[in-house]
């Protein structure tokens, strides 16, 4: 017996047409899925732009190149460092952010993404809504370092001696809003003491002057402070990580050595800009996480003392998120003015 549309019921020919409207957004969405897998298919066909925010020889310079080389090698297309200083490493930030998002301007940028929304009156542009998170790629630890004069063999008897003397004990930094300044800042604000700030320009300034009996303590990278560990020049107290770090694995976490709260870790990740296409994004993602585990790149990452630390574009959000709220808190506690 043939069915054709006069003997549907209401109900029956509303299903057709509901079925029918079906097939026909899932065939759409397939298409257009096909139609951005096929846009990134041709990705790269020229060279990559690697914005990096320091000047050549800072950390996350160094960084950005060594993984930008294994990038280079993997995707087989050129990745160029492009040094873009300037504003705390803002401008470098803005500069991707107004990039055309195509995949071919990508930045490597280290916690100043999350800190300048506290110490900056007016950016030109917003993390979170202009820049989208590529991969997390790496750490760099800190260790918090004293004078061998000062009579502390343990963080917290430094914390006690400080406790017992306002305002005696003193600390260097790099500067205003740098790592090492936010970190002795957050250990006051968790501990509540009073330790004076004394900044200088540049962290190797203020460790050759802990050396020379200026200052009593200062918070450097375990790179730069593990000759002097070795050497005796200074004592370490504590490392600000999650967990010991191989190089000095004597040296307790913050944690173990009772201070809760106090880790100040200096981070990495690649960024884009947000309207970057889904697919590019995603290859971008997925070649920066497998160079992060070629065993090359990870021994030149250890020689330089920066620990890998892969992770997705969530996890890096994630981090971006919770990192800007904790700065917000540190700056406010420091009452650092806002330029």
């Amino acid at each position: 017996m043939r069915l054709g549309p006069e003997r549907l019921s209401a109900s029956d020919a509303r299903w057709v047409w509901f079925s029918a409207g079906c097939v026909r957004a899932m065939v759409l969405m397939c298409c257009a899925l096909v139609g951005s897998l096929g846009y990134a298919q041709g990705y790269p066909n020229k060279p990559i732009r690697l914005i990096l925010p320091f000047p050549p020889g800072a950390p996350s310079d160094i960084l950005g190149r060594v993984v930008g080389m294994k990038l280079a090698e993997l995707l087989r297309q050129n990745v160029v460092p492009d040094n873009r200083t300037g504003a705390g490493g803002n401008v470098a930030l803005a500069t991707v952010a107004r990039a055309v998002p195509d995949g071919y301007t990508i930045t490597v940028t280290s916690p100043t993404i999350a800190l300048s929304p506290s110490l900056y009156a007016k950016l030109d542009y917003d993390a979170e809504k202009d820049l989208a998170p590529v991969a997390r790629v790496a750490t760099i630890e800190n260790v918090l370092v004293v004078n061998p004069s000062v009579p502390a063999k343990t963080l917290s008897q430094f914390i006690s001696l400080a406790r017992a003397q306002p305002g005696k004990f003193n600390y260097g930094s790099g500067g205003p809003g740098t790592t090492n300044h936010l970190a002795n800042e957050l250990l006051k604000y968790v501990e509540k003491i009073d330790i004076v700030h004394v900044p200088y320009k540049g962290a190797t300034l203020a460790t050759m002057a802990l050396i020379g009996g200026e200052v009593h303590e200062v918070i450097v990278s375990v790179a730069s402070g593990l000759p002097l560990i070795q050497s005796g020049k200074v004592r370490a107290l504590a490392v600000l990580s999650e967990r010991r770090v191989a190089q000095l694995p004597d040296v307790p976490t913050a944690k173990e050595a009772g201070v809760e709260n106090f880790t100040m870790s200096i981070w990495y990740g690649i960024f884009a800009p947000v309207a970057t296409p889904r697919p590019i994004l995603a290859h971008l993602t997925n070649v920066t996480l497998m160079a992060l585990e070629t065993p090359d790149l990870r021994e030149r990452m250890a020689g330089l003392g920066i620990d890998p630390w892969p992770g997705s574009p969530a996890e890096l959000g994630a981090l971006l998120r919770s990192e800007t709220t904790r700065f917000a808190t540190i700056v406010r506690a420091a009452g650092l003015p806002r330029e």
